[in-house]
């Protein structure tokens, strides 16, 4: 079955060859990665599964037995949203938490077997959306995007892990709590 075009994918492709040619390469990287993941969603959809899903089944499916915490830091979001997607996983009888019989203090999310068998259907719709996305691209160049993104990604980690502790990123209560107490500082003028 063909699909439509997507009209946001249209408008991103649209706004680089027409309105910024040359704006800078973390927004392109940005709209490059938001075309992935919607190509990936459109196909995740026809299964029933989120994409938010996604991300953690994807990380279950190479290392089982991690920790909401783990999973929080591998997955690149916040422990409550975490313990959201783990609490609707859990129902949908994707996986189970089990605490360990010597730490009671941590309980380490299991796949079930509806969660693994998962992994059969739906990493074929991922490579599918990588081989469309470099379609036409000669494989040189898929390299040395590969290894340009890469750099980008250490020269970036390297940046963090130097940066003093007012230059990192806080965790989500404390920001907050900070932009909480911005509010307070700066009252807001009333419309007239």
């Amino acid at each position: 079955m063909k699909r439509a075009a997507d009209a946001g994918t249209s408008v991103i492709l649209r706004h680089w060859r027409e309105a910024v040619p040359n704006d800078r390469l973390a927004h392109l990287v940005k709209d490059a990665t938001r075309a992935l993941i919607r190509a990936l969603q459109m196909r995740l959809a026809e299964h029933g599964v989120s994409f938010g899903h996604w991300t953690f089944l994807r990380i279950l499916w190479e290392r089982d037995g991690l920790t909401q915490r783990e999973l929080s830091e591998q997955a690149g979001v916040m422990e409550p949203t975490t313990s959201s997607a783990l609490r609707a996983m859990e129902r949908l009888g994707y996986l189970e938490r089990r605490q360990a019989a010597d730490n009671r203090k941590n309980a380490y999310v299991h796949l079930t077997p509806r969660g693994r068998a998962l992994k059969g259907r739906l990493v074929p719709l991922a490579e599918e959306v990588n081989r469309l996305a470099v379609a036409g691209v000669p494989a040189d160049d898929v390299a040395r995007t590969r290894a340009t993104l890469l750099a980008i990604i250490e020269n970036l980690a390297r940046d963090e892990a130097g940066a003093d502790s007012s230059r990192r990123m806080p965790a989500t209560r404390s920001l907050g709590r900070l932009l909480a107490g911005a509010g307070r500082a700066r009252p807001r003028r009333k419309a007239r």
